[in-house]
């Protein structure tokens, strides 16, 4: 469309993330850091993995982050973020965050696991 810049694309998208999460109870709703690690694991990981609570993995050989479990609950697992990530899948690139959004991406995804 003439006359949108990428930044109107960008601050639309932003003001859509909140929404996408407003199906579900008061209970379950993200807060805003939540929101912004979901769009943020979504624009990096979302490729392959599953993001939200009940989705599938559009890459079956990629795990469904709401199926993590007790790898969250490791102590070292920010640490592990921030340090760079890394698996024996030849195809996962290694991401680094900074502390601040190593932490937000955990809590963002110790609250959408499964019950077992």
């Amino acid at each position: 469309m003439p006359g949108f810049t990428s930044r109107m694309m960008t601050a639309l998208a932003c003001l859509a993330v909140p929404l996408l999460g407003a199906g579900g109870s008061a209970a379950q709703a993200l807060d805003p850091e939540q929101q912004r690690s979901k769009a943020m694991l979504e624009n990096l990981c979302g490729r392959c993995h599953a993001v939200g609570k009940t989705d599938r993995s559009p890459n079956p050989l990629a795990p469904p982050f709401h199926n993590f479990g007790e790898k969250l609950y490791d102590t070292d697992m920010v640490q592990r973020l921030q340090d760079g990530l890394t698996t024996i899948h030849p195809e996962m690139p290694t991401f680094r965050f900074n502390r601040h959004e190593a932490a937000a991406a955990v809590n963002y995804l110790r609250s959408i696991q499964r019950s077992r």
